[in-house]
């Protein structure tokens, strides 16, 4: 039987990644009382049992110290039952904003400030993420992206892509993204808003992804940018990064940028990590 634990921060992206699961086929039951923790998985496991998949959601919601589920979770581990851990996360920035929008209080902190209980829940947590054998780090990180992981690790049993890639485009004019860990500023290359043919299209467009691509500062940009990045790789992965985000910017997100990070993605295709492309500024 396969044996799942799904935890992690609230507003991580754990509910998201147990509906995704169950449509792949797992039993799964979110945020069981912890003293039935153990009953629940006699009951899954005996013998004549249909149940082949089972995925466990818990969060500080059922155990606000978290003590008693991992002391449940350890025995669980002596009388022989094999479980993964997977930990949902995002930047606390990411998780301030998806709070502010749902206007729902923190399980942690329910009449105080949401970073307040941010902070305590991390502290809470920080055990178990230590022990897990998968962390996603949603923050950037398309639907279709995660379901795709998911798909991989749970599904087609492939290896963990233990860091996730996020290649955005970007325009200066509107902020540069907080959440960007590198930052390419491609204002140098010709700019296509002022051809009148290509000014209302986009770099996903192939007459404006050709325009930018023809001068030959554009092909030396793009080789020193793979060079770098495919050497930063393997130090960020060996150091534990979980999430890297490239931010590819131009004046206003709409030709170059677009152009040079669809051109990057292309040329990150096939590493051992997992890869996402955003356009956060371009009118598609």
């Amino acid at each position: 039987m396969r044996f799942v634990v799904v935890t992690g921060m609230s507003g991580g992206g754990k509910l998201t990644a147990i509906r995704f699961l169950e449509d792949m086929g797992y039993y799964c039951v979110d945020n069981l009382p912890v003293r039935l923790i153990d009953p629940f998985m006699e009951l899954v496991s005996a013998p004549g049992s249909e149940i082949s998949k089972v995925v466990l959601g818990l969060d500080v919601r059922a155990d606000k110290s978290f003590d008693n589920v991992e002391q449940v979770l350890a025995a669980l581990r002596k009388k022989g039952y094999h479980y993964e851990i997977l930990f949902m996360d995002a930047s606390d920035e990411v998780l301030i904003k998806r709070y502010k929008e749902t206007r729902r209080a923190h399980p942690v902190s329910p009449t105080g400030r949401v970073e307040e209980g941010i902070a305590r829940e991390r502290e809470i947590l920080r055990q178990i993420k230590s022990e897990a054998d998968y962390v996603i780090d949603t923050s950037g990180l398309l639907t279709r992206v995660l379901k795709e992981e998911l798909i991989r690790i749970f599904v087609e049993d492939k290896k963990y892509n233990s860091l996730m890639i996020s290649v955005m485009s970007f325009g200066f004019k509107k902020g540069i993204p907080t959440d960007a860990d590198l930052v390419f500023d491609v204002r140098f290359l010709p700019n296509p808003f002022y051809v009148e043919s290509l000014k209302r299209l986009t770099g996903n467009d192939a007459p404006v992804r050709d325009y930018v691509m023809s001068f030959p500062e554009s092909a030396q940009f793009m080789d020193k940018l793979v060079d770098l990045i495919t050497f930063l790789i393997p130090g960020y992965i060996k150091e534990g990064k979980n999430q890297l985000v490239i931010a590819i910017g131009c004046t206003g997100g709409q030709h170059r940028s677009v152009t040079i990070a669809n051109a990057l993605s292309e040329r990150l295709q096939g590493g051992d990590y997992g890869l996402n492309l955003i356009h956060r500024d371009a009118n598609i």
